[in-house]
C-alpha cells in the first residue's frame, strides 16, 4: 500500500535531493503538497476547439483562433459557467500582441449573469498588464488589493505561463516559475468558491489563452 509522504519527510527529502542550500520557498512548497495530495483529477476547461462550458458577460468576447481564445472588444468577460470550484490550481498561458494590451484572470466570483462587473467586486483579477504607462498595477497584481513582488513577463508575442494556487483565502501566483503574489484576503464580501473568467478588456487589446486547466485541491 503506498502511503502519502509527511511534510517532514518531504523537507528532509528536499534537502536530501536538491541540497542544503534549497530556497525555504521550494521546501515549503514540498511540504504542503504533502497536506494537499488529496488533489482532484485535472479538467481541461478549453480543448481549443470551442466554448462548451463557457459563457461571455457584457459587451464583446472571445473567439477560437488556431486553437486559442483571442478576446475581441470589451469590457466583458468570459466566464466557466458550467461549474465552481472551491479550492484548486489553475493553470494557463497567455500572450498580448501589443505593450498597451490589457486583461485579466478572475477567480471564485458568483453566477454574473450579463454584469462582469459581477466578478471585479466580488471575486479577485489576476492582472495582465506590462504597460509601462497605463494602469500602474502590473501583471500579477491582484487588482486593487495587491502589487507583485516583481515582473516576470516575457516580451509581446510570447506565451507566458500563470499558475494559481487558491487554497483557503490565500491566492498565490507564479508567473513563468516565479512567484509573483502571495496575498491573503482578509475581505468577506469575496467567498470561498465561485466561477473563473477571463477578461476581454478594450477594442484595442488582443490577449490570447490557451491551456487552461484546473486540479481541486481538497484540504484535510
Amino acid at each position: 500500500m503506498r502511503r502519502k509522504l509527511t511534510g517532514a519527510l518531504l523537507t528532509l527529502l528536499a534537502l536530501t535531493v536538491l541540497g542544503p542550500g534549497t530556497a525555504a520557498s521550494q521546501v515549503s512548497e514540498l511540504s504542503e503538497l504533502s497536506e494537499q495530495d488529496g488533489s482532484g483529477r485535472l479538467l481541461r476547461l478549453f480543448d481549443g476547439r470551442g466554448l462548451t462550458g463557457w459563457s461571455q458577460a457584457g459587451p464583446g468576447g472571445f473567439d477560437v483562433v488556431d486553437g486559442v481564445l483571442r478576446s475581441r472588444d470589451g469590457m466583458g468577460l468570459l466566464w466557466y459557467s458550467a461549474r465552481q470550484f472551491a479550492d484548486y490550481e489553475l493553470r494557463l498561458q497567455w500572450r498580448v500582441s501589443a505593450p498597451t494590451d490589457n486583461s485579466g484572470v478572475f477567480l471564485r466570483f458568483p453566477d454574473p449573469g450579463d454584469d462582469p462587473w459581477v466578478a471585479v467586486n466580488q471575486g479577485y483579477e489576476v492582472q495582465i498588464n506590462d504597460n509601462p504607462a497605463g494602469d500602474p498595477q502590473k501583471t500579477g497584481a491582484i487588482y486593487n488589493f495587491q502589487q507583485p513582488r516583481t515582473q516576470a513577463s516575457r516580451p509581446v508575442g510570447e506565451w507566458n505561463d500563470y499558475r494559481v494556487r487558491v487554497i483557503g483565502q490565500r491566492y498565490r501566483v507564479w508567473l513563468n516559475g516565479v512567484l509573483v503574489n502571495d496575498f491573503t484576503s482578509t475581505d468577506p464580501a469575496r467567498g470561498d468558491r465561485g466561477h473563473l473568467g477571463l477578461q476581454n478588456h478594450d477594442p484595442t487589446t488582443r490577449a490570447e489563452f490557451r491551456h487552461i486547466t484546473v486540479r481541486e485541491l481538497h484540504r484535510r
